[in-house]
């Protein structure tokens, strides 16, 4: 008998992996949001045109970026909290657009921006690669691992069968 396999997503999703992710990325917008009310601005008034120009589109894209983020963090939340329920939150999180903030900034741009925001964009980068590692584990359409055990006898029909337009 198999032995049963284990929801990996979900337990991952409750996980103590999944609240420091969650800390993490609440922390960053709340940080990034007092630096550009704040340093931010005083900085920016200091940047020439080009690089003031650069300045207010990166610092776009990054509340941009941490705004899809947070929306995608809450989501899992309500699921961990038994507010939705995970095929809720896969409707919901069609409205996140976590592969589409955006592209990495240019090094070039980045040398022009102050030195806080471009790590402050660094560090939403980071966020957005853990997210999504943790959005494909969650929302795999693939089976588990466990549960594609392939028997290699299997594995052989089914190639015979094909060659010979048998359907299985």
């Amino acid at each position: 008998m198999a032995e049963p396999t284990v929801a990996f997503g979900a337990r991952l999703a409750s996980s103590p992996a999944f609240k420091e992710l969650f800390r993490d990325g609440m922390g960053l917008v709340e940080e990034t949001a007092a630096y550009l009310d704040g340093p931010g601005r005083e900085e920016s008034r200091a940047l020439e045109r080009g690089p003031a120009l650069a300045y207010a589109t990166e610092s776009m894209r990054l509340t941009t970026r941490l705004m899809q983020l947070a929306s995608w963090l809450l989501l899992q939340r309500a699921v961990n909290e038994g507010e939705l329920t995970q095929e809720q939150a896969a409707l919901e999180k069609s409205k996140v657009r976590l592969s589409s903030v955006g592209a990495p900034t240019p090094a070039s741009i980045i040398e022009e921006l102050p030195a806080s925001l471009g790590a402050l964009i660094g560090k939403a980068m980071r966020l957005q690669e853990r997210i999504v590692h943790m959005d494909r584990v969650l929302f795999s359409r693939e089976a588990p691992e466990a549960d594609r055990q392939v028997n290699a006898i299997s594995g052989q029909i089914d190639l015979l069968a094909n060659a010979f337009g048998i359907r299985r």
